[in-house]
């Protein structure tokens, strides 16, 4: 799918969604990530913040049990007006293609600025790639301008 303007602008604009996952039992799992949209597919990497396991992280383990994940990105004001949110539902995979990888680590790097100092790498650090196959942006005011 492709993604409208609207849903592009929302995307880039904001810093952190909240991925979806389930796993075979269909138990939720959902954790903010930092996301790049890099074409018309999300992608982030498991990085180096304090975790016990890169490889084994639930999130990963959901995936692999079942790719069928949901973002949300949003915003929240007391001003319920200025209330607006993204989802995308799609299907997630890990990237397999070292191109693919650089591509999109490239674009995490430029968004976010703490990955330049990490030694993020295809053999050690784990990315996935979200294809949407569904979007639907919402807005409490059809002319509130989401942040």
């Amino acid at each position: 799918m492709t993604f409208s303007d609207a849903d592009r602008t929302f995307a880039e604009r904001h810093r952190v969604a909240h991925l979806a996952t389930a796993d075979a039992r269909a138990a939720p799992h959902v954790i903010p990530i930092c996301y790049a949209l890099v074409g018309d597919a999300f992608y982030f990497v498991i990085d180096e913040k304090p975790k016990r396991t890169r490889t084994g992280l639930k999130r990963l383990r959901n995936i692999a049990m079942n790719p069928q994940v949901a973002l949300v990105i949003d915003d929240y004001d007391e001003d319920w007006t200025r209330l607006a949110y993204l989802l995308v539902q799609g299907r997630a995979a890990i990237v397999n293609d070292h191109t693919e990888y650089a591509r999109a680590l490239a674009k995490l790097s430029v968004r976010y600025p703490q990955y330049r100092s990490m030694p993020l790498k295809y053999d050690t650090h784990p990315m996935v790639r979200i294809r949407p196959h569904h979007t639907h942006l919402w807005r409490a005011t059809p002319n509130s301008a989401a942040s």
